[in-house]
């Protein structure tokens, strides 16, 4: 992928207080809110929501 400011890289944290995080890309056209992902969170032994921090 090329790197660019359409889809920079954003850290996705874990919300079950943890602090475990994905990263990945997001398109800022498409989604220009904070974007949640339902993720594994290895830590906690479950699906948690991620929401990107800044």
């Amino acid at each position: 992928m090329a790197r660019n400011d359409r889809r920079p890289v954003v850290t996705l944290r874990s919300s079950a207080g943890t602090g475990h995080s994905y990263v990945t890309r997001k398109n800022r056209l498409n989604d220009p809110d904070r974007l949640v992902l339902r993720k594994f969170d290895p830590a906690a032994g479950r699906h948690v929501p991620y929401r990107e921090v800044r």
